[in-house]
């Protein structure tokens, strides 16, 4: 990879702006259904909500929803976790689940790694326990034309695979190993 162009220096709110999906309420979830529904303590591994189909495909259509490839951020409990949205049916809890809606003026793989490098806990003017479309619009972060982004993430998405395919080796080379153990000393 050859990289010509200098890195510039911005604010995501340069790139876009913070979007959420429509409130849903307690009373509009049941405990089995049809579409899940993620809340923030659920975000990122099983729901244990779900809403209506009509409710889905309404608020789908009427308010903001992401987009596939986008990534979900968490802002409030452990903040600045991340799930890339594949375009599975799922809706996602308000103001606590948000996403750059940024119309592909920033590649989402490049965003995601660098979301993975903030620590966003330390952000000026932030509580603990909330990341506030303030504090992440006012980000900094420094990047190249889109192209060169595009490059970028998608290398550091082969090295992520790359990196989980040897600790799925490593995992089973242990098992082996204490299994021979056993066999050995017992």
């Amino acid at each position: 990879m050859v990289f010509a162009n200098a890195w510039e220096q911005r604010k995501l709110g340069d790139f876009g702006t913070v979007s959420m999906c429509r409130r849903i309420f307690k009373d509009q979830t049941t405990q089995n259904g049809q579409v899940p529904f993620y809340k923030i303590g659920t975000f990122g591994s099983r729901p244990d909500a779900f809403i209506s189909e009509e409710i889905f495909q309404e608020y789908k259509g009427k308010y903001p929803f992401p987009n596939v490839g986008d990534i979900l951020i968490s802002a409030a409990g452990t903040i600045g976790r991340t799930v890339e949205y594949s375009g599975e049916k799922a809706y996602f809890q308000d103001s606590n689940i948000v996403w750059l809606d940024h119309g592909g003026k920033i590649d989402n793989h490049f965003l995601k790694h660098f979301y993975s490098t903030i620590n966003w806990n330390n952000l000026e003017g932030s509580t603990i326990t909330r990341l506030y479309n303030k504090n992440l619009l006012d980000t900094r972060i420094c990047a190249p034309e889109v192209g060169e982004q595009a490059r970028i993430g998608a290398f550091l998405e082969r090295l992520d695979t790359c990196i989980v395919l040897h600790q799925r080796k490593l995992d089973s080379l242990k098992k082996l190993k204490k299994s021979l153990l056993q066999k050995m000393f017992i």
